[in-house]
This record gives C-alpha cells, structure tokens and sequence, in this order.
C-alpha cells in the first residue's frame, strides 16, 4: 500500500504520528517547523482524539502567546497581497525579526479542493528559516476565515514568531473575522480598477487602519496618486477612531520594493501609540471576548446538529416546506421547541 513512499520519509512520518503532546510542545518551543506545521494540522482536524491533543497544546501555549504583532490584511484577488507580504516578510527578516504568514486560500463549496498557491507565490520568503508560510483551505467557514485561524496565531506564537500576517480571501466578508483577530488591519487597493469609492463597503473602510495602493509604478503610478486623494477625502468623512489614530493611505509598488519601509514605520508608529494610550490592551481583550462568544456559537451549532433525534426531526420539516406544510420560519420554531425539550428530557 506504501511502496510508492519513499521508506526513510514512511519511518519518520510514523515516528510522527506517534510523538505525544509533550514531545511536540517541547519542539514547538524550540522553534521547530514540523512541530508547528504539526500542531495545526491537528487544530485544522475535525477528529474527538485530534481536539483532546489540541486542547492540551493551547493550554500549555497561551502563557507563551501574546507578545507577537498581529497584522490582517485583505484585498480582491489580484491586488497583490502575496507579493506585498513576500516584500513586508523579507524586510522583517532582515531587521531580526520571525515572520509568519497564515493565508487562507479560498475553497470549493462543492468540492471542497482549494488551490492553496500561496507558497508558489512567495518562492523568496519559504526559503528563509525565519518565515513560516501556512497556507490553509477557507473550506465553509465565514468569509473565507479559516475555523481554527485564532488557535494557529497562538501557535505560532508560542514558537517564537514576532510577526504574525493574516492574509484573507479578499471576497468581502472575511474582514470583519480577521479584525477581530489582528492589532493593525491593512486594506490593499488597485487604482483604475473601477472601484475606487463606489466598490468598497463602508464597513471595511471603517475597519481599516491604513489603505495601501499597490502596484503604483510606470504608467499606473498618476492614478494611483490620485485615488490615494480620493481615498483620503472619504476617510475625513469617518468618525475617530477608539483607538484615535487616523488612517493613512499610502501609494507602493510591492513588486519593486518601494514604500515597504515607509509601511512598516507606519505600522510600528501605530503599536507604540496604542500601546501607550492603551488600547492595545484593551483591543487584545476584546479580541477573546469575541472568540468565546465564536467558540460558543459554534460548540452550540454543532451540538445542535449532531443531536440523533434532531436529524429526524430536520428531515420531517424539511419534507413539511418541500410540500409547502409549513413555512421555514415556523419550521425554525418547531425544531427550536424540539430541541429544548430533547435536552429536558421531554
């Protein structure tokens, strides 16, 4: 069955799948990539024995976790997001840092395959020791967010990495799941890609802390001036901010490395100002008030869905609208009733 494996990778990928959850987390503290690499793959499975290993694996990291810096950053497809991380990456590699990029890849909702490119993409930063690059299937998770997202972020952490890049879809709904998981959000734009204002929701406009207009260069490069006008004027428009700082809009061009350093002296201008104010703090709480009430929601859903006499129930109903019996609020109602009293004992 496994004569098509090389022999002396079968050895150690048995050798592998039988290390416990301390002899992970001990390599995981040294900083090692298979560990890592490891360690969300069980967070990213659904199997019980899996979970039971991931809870003894955040436990023993969450006093390790926290000290990194956090940074969404979302775009559409084609914007350039892998090339400007590639660029942020190498730059923070140079400057002593460790980098970590968790991308989420989008995922068929039929087939379920996802092409996950990212590392193709950033051919320079996957050769360097100091990057970690984790390209994972959005599968049917809100907006192309992956589930176990927040859990990879402590992961790494816990293995030593300063700088943690979450790069999302970019389909327009993941944004408001990244915000809640990252300490600067970054917007990457096109100029003349027809969707200067009118294209963008107010709600990632809001969330952003800064506008990035990439691939300003050559013949791009007055267009990508003047929507960074455009841009500035409607951010007037926004009421302060919490954390009072005032997004910026800037023009790079990833590709040739221009504005990378004037990026990330934004981005350390802006940590130093919430953390002195505050804010920092306060945010990174808020932040695991909203994964627990998401934990909840989807311990909650799942509870709910596996219950065996519910799953006959949902069939009844579903038969009842099909017949046109009954109408989907009122179904919603009755497996709601059915469901409290299953747990009742009723």
């Amino acid at each position: 069955m496994n004569s098509h494996i090389n022999p002396k990778y079968l050895k150690q990928l048995k050798k592998r799948k039988s290390l416990s959850a301390d002899d992970i987390l001990k390599a995981l503290f040294r900083g090692d990539k298979v560990a890592l690499s490891q360690s969300i793959t069980f967070v990213e499975s659904e199997q019980q024995k899996h979970q039971e290993i991931v809870d003894e694996l955040i436990s023993a990291c969450l006093p390790r976790s926290g000290n990194s810096i956090r940074i969404g950053i979302t775009g559409v497809p084609g914007v350039g997001k892998s090339t400007f991380i590639e660029a942020l990456g190498k730059y923070l590699i140079d400057m002593g840092k460790k980098v970590a990029v968790l991308a989420v890849d989008p995922s068929s909702s039929i087939s379920k395959g996802s092409i996950l490119g990212d590392k193709t993409r950033m051919q320079d930063l996957v050769t360097r020791k100091e990057a970690f690059i984790r390209p994972t299937a959005s599968g049917s998770s809100l907006g192309g967010v992956a589930r176990k997202t927040r859990e990879s972020i402590i992961l790494c952490e816990a293995a030593g990495y300063d700088i943690i890049l979450v790069e999302t879809v970019g389909v327009g709904q993941s944004e408001t799941a990244v915000h809640s998981m990252t300490d600067f959000f970054l917007l990457l734009k096109l100029a003349g890609a027809g969707d200067q204002l009118q294209g963008i929701k107010r709600g990632i406009i809001e969330m952003a802390d800064a506008i990035l207009i990439n691939k300003a260069d050559g013949d791009n490069l007055r267009s990508a001036q003047k929507a960074k006008l455009e841009f500035q004027k409607a951010l007037h428009l926004y009421p302060v901010k919490e954390s009072e700082w005032t997004p910026k809009v800037k023009c790079i061009s990833a590709l040739n490395n221009d504005g990378i350093i004037k990026t990330w002296q934004m981005l350390d201008t802006y940590i130093r100002s919430v953390k002195n104010n505050g804010y920092f703090n306060k945010n990174r709480f808020r932040q695991q008030k909203f994964w627990l009430f998401d934990s909840l929601n989807q311990k909650l859903k799942q509870n709910f869905y596996q219950h065996p006499k519910l799953k006959t129930e949902l069939k009844n109903q579903l038969k009842a609208i099909e017949e046109q019996k009954i109408s989907s609020f009122k179904a919603a109602d009755e497996l709601y009733s059915f469901y409290l009293k299953s747990l009742r004992g009723e």
